[in-house]
């Protein structure tokens, strides 16, 4: 058994008496192990990796124990996976396999017989890694991508430095050549155990590493003394080469935060040519340092080398030429669209010269991660965790490039270790010690059939779940239903209030409905356009655009003791009601247009506005302004943006409108019966039920029909609509238009 040495990068997690209570569950042991590993991104990214443990389980149809493999189950991630995720499969039908086995041709056909092996009612997807698991002699084997390990195999004299590493550390570790994941890799590293008796770890070239142990704490020890030693072995290398990539050329800007909010809104809308996406920056001093640094540019060209980074962030990520010490924003802008353009076209040819009549449909062609010198790493995704994620597994790719460059002793030269054969060696390329993967391998797992058939098993996608919404009066009312209902469909959701806390509070409500990745907030004063515009940057930040802009914050002025307003009070209702809207617009609109996606608005009006009544004066004829500023800004944000509004008559609940001291007035005024013991929203039944019974349908109106009616708006469902105020007054006859 290794022993628990002190490691220098990791920290052994494993807690005894969380073993030992799970000392009867081997599953949970597994499950346990696994959660360890999966919590350190330096260990496995997001998703990536597999563990396994080969157990004694009673067989459902004798009852005699049986030798089983629990696995990773496909598209799980180690860091949360319970015991539920695991596959279960029969050992001895596995190993039979290899008497099936027609060749490497036929690899695939492999993956139909996984399910056959599914022991008792275990329908967990197997991993197409599962014979790897399978086939070597150990029973607890963890394959994890830690970007120490992936450095060795991705560099061009990595096989002597992994030799040189054994020496060093007393290690007996195996180099097995590049072989896309399957059942022809699962025999090759069988027979790399079988020819190196004593062997303790395999690093894959251009993969990941392979380490074991005969129970759950041996293996867990293995995996984390062996990646820590890797670290070890390449930051000694490091400090004696000193500079990474090259050295800095091009430093981070200190306001590199704001042009990254300037430039996001036409960067997403470029890279959102064939759908939607949402966007992470990342400005961390690794993204930053990578940007700027020397070798930038050629590094991104050839693009990553383990197979779970390109999954995420492509063949290569599209890096854009400009200077931040000498261009402007405008010439960075003027860099994306023309570069976005070349991107394109050269990924489509990509396609084309791998693509096979068998092959799934090309995607999309656009990049899923973007490299800007001076600002650092953009990434996107369907949704802003698979942003983050893509980002993420970018900078692992850095990490993993920067390793190899610090292992450079000499020029790179051929035959490659990567390549199994000599004659396959000039297809991989290298530069600075860094191996990339041939196009043509990258092509067999961006577009592997196997990899097709995991994204159709994957769930529709949500109504708005690439959908951006900006929520100004989101802390209460409509505002709160509207995000709420948004969010419950899929939406990424700013919820903004002049109420900070209140608007934070339904964030989290928000999230809690969808992810809390999906969900921020902000403080936002409607009555400033510098307020507004700082709403929509951090919308931006936080997202990549905006796509739904909805505003339901208004006030209703109370006049005095002597039953007007002050000058100011009406200056301030309009100033809120109809001038904030019209800010609202403007500081929405260059994004809009820079984005170039369809887009919406929709604000909040009031039956109010064609019902003429005494004392509210100043409220409803505010509300008279804003149906026409709707029709106003319907035709000048056309055809990019749809604008619309909603009326409601008169809501009571959940409005801030409509405190207790107003309610009880009103209760007053129109001799309804109450008692002080009331709670609020009692009252404001009673109130919002007299309203009711002036309506047609006799109901009161809630905010929740009123969110209602906004996401019909806001939706696709809407799509040929604009220019119009629709009514949510449960048929108020004085409000009918004439």
């Amino acid at each position: 058994m290794p022993e628990a040495r002190k490691t220098t990068f990791l920290q052994d997690l494993w807690k005894a008496e969380e073993a030992e209570r799970l000392a009867g569950n081997p599953l949970g042991l597994l499950r346990y192990r696994s959660n360890l590993l999966g919590a350190d991104l330096r260990i496995t990214n997001f998703g990536g990796g597999n563990t396994s443990s080969k157990l004694e389980l009673p067989d459902p149809f004798t009852g005699k124990a049986t030798r089983v493999l629990a696995v990773k189950g496909s598209g799980g991630d180690l860091g949360s996976i319970a015991e539920s995720g695991f596959a279960l499969l029969y050992q001895d039908r596995l190993e039979q396999l290899k008497e099936l086995y027609r060749g490497e041709a036929h690899e695939d056909q492999m993956v139909a017989y996984y399910p056959l092996s599914a022991f008792g009612e275990n329908r967990v997807a197997a991993s197409i890694d599962t014979p790897l698991h399978a086939l070597l002699p150990f029973p607890h084997v963890d394959h994890l991508h830690p970007d120490w390990a992936i450095a060795i195999a991705a560099s061009a004299n990595g096989k002597r430095k992994m030799e040189e590493y054994n020496r060093e550390y007393g290690r007996r570790v195996v180099w097995v050549p590049w072989q896309r994941p399957g059942f022809e890799l699962a025999l090759l590293i069988e027979k790399a155990v079988r020819e190196n008796p004593g062997t303790d770890g395999i690093i894959l070239g251009g993969h990941g590493l392979f380490t074991w142990g005969q129970t759950q704490r041996e293996c867990y020890l293995s995996s984390i003394r062996t990646i820590d030693e890797m670290g070890e072995f390449i930051a000694a290398h490091q400090k004696r080469k000193g500079t990474v990539f090259g050295g800095l050329e091009l430093a981070g800007r200190a306001d590199r935060s704001r042009i990254a909010s300037e430039i996001l809104p036409l960067l997403r809308g470029v890279v959102s040519s064939n759908r939607r996406v949402i966007a992470h920056f990342a400005d961390s001093e690794d993204a930053v340092t990578f940007a700027g640094s020397q070798w930038a540019e050629q590094l991104s060209a050839l693009g990553t080398s383990c197979p779970d980074h390109f999954l995420r962030t492509r063949v290569c990520p599209m890096f854009v030429k400009w200077n931040p010490q000498s261009q402007d924003v405008t010439a960075l802008k003027a860099a994306i669209a023309g570069q976005a353009v070349e991107y394109r076209a050269a990924y489509k040819k990509y396609y084309e010269d791998w693509a096979t009549p068998e092959s799934p449909k090309l995607r999309d062609s656009n990049p899923s991660v973007v490299i800007v010198p001076g600002l650092g790493l953009f990434g996107f995704g369907k949704n802003k965790k698979e942003a983050r994620i893509t980002t993420e597994f970018f900078i692992n790719a850095i990490h993993v490039m920067q390793g190899a460059n610090a292992l450079e002793d000499g020029e790179a030269a051929h035959p490659l270790p990567q390549a199994r054969r000599a004659e396959q060696s000039q297809q991989f390329s290298a530069f600075h010690n860094y191996v990339a993967l041939p196009r043509g391998e990258a092509f067999r797992i961006e577009y592997w059939a196997l990899e097709e058939a995991k994204l159709q098993r994957m769930p529709a996608e949500a109504e708005f779940s690439r959908k951006i919404a900006l929520i100004v009066g989101g802390a209460s009312g409509i505002g709160r239903e509207t995000a709420l209902l948004l969010a419950k469909r899929g939406a990424h959701v700013m919820v903004a209030d002049f109420d900070e806390a209140g608007a934070a509070s339904v964030a989290a409500e928000a999230g809690r409905l969808g992810s809390p990745e999906f969900a921020a907030a902000c403080k936002v004063d409607l009555s400033s356009a510098e307020s507004l515009s700082e709403a929509v940057r951090r919308t931006v930040l936080a997202f990549g655009g905006l796509d739904i802009v909805v505003n339901t914050a208004a006030i209703y002025p109370v006049p005095g003791d002597d039953g007007e307003l002050s000058e100011a009070q009406w200056a301030k209702t309009f100033l809120v009601n109809v001038t904030g809207n019209y800010l609202l617009a403007r500081a929405t609109e260059k994004l809009f247009a820079e984005q170039k996606l369809p887009s919406v608005m929709v604000l909040t009006s009031s039956a109010n506005a064609v019902v003429a009544k005494k004392g509210s004066e100043a409220y409803d004829t505010s509300k008279t302004a804003l149906n026409h500023l709707v029709h106003e800004l319907a035709i000048k944000l056309a055809p990019t943006v749809r604008v619309n509004g909603i009326a409601p008559a008169t809501v009571v609940a959940g409005s801030t409108m409509f405190p207790r001291d107003r309610v009880i007035q009103s209760l007053q005024k129109y001799k309804i019966e109450f008692h002080e013991g009331e709670t609020t929203e009692a009252l404001r039944d009673k109130l919002a039920n007299f309203y009711a019974q002036r309506t047609l349908t006799r109901q009161p109106i809630t905010p929740e029909l009123c969110a209602a009616a906004i996401v019909w708006l806001a939706s696709e469902q809407s799509a040929r609509t604009t220019g119009h105020i629709i009514p949510v007054d449960g048929g108020l006859t004085e409000a009918f238009l004439r």
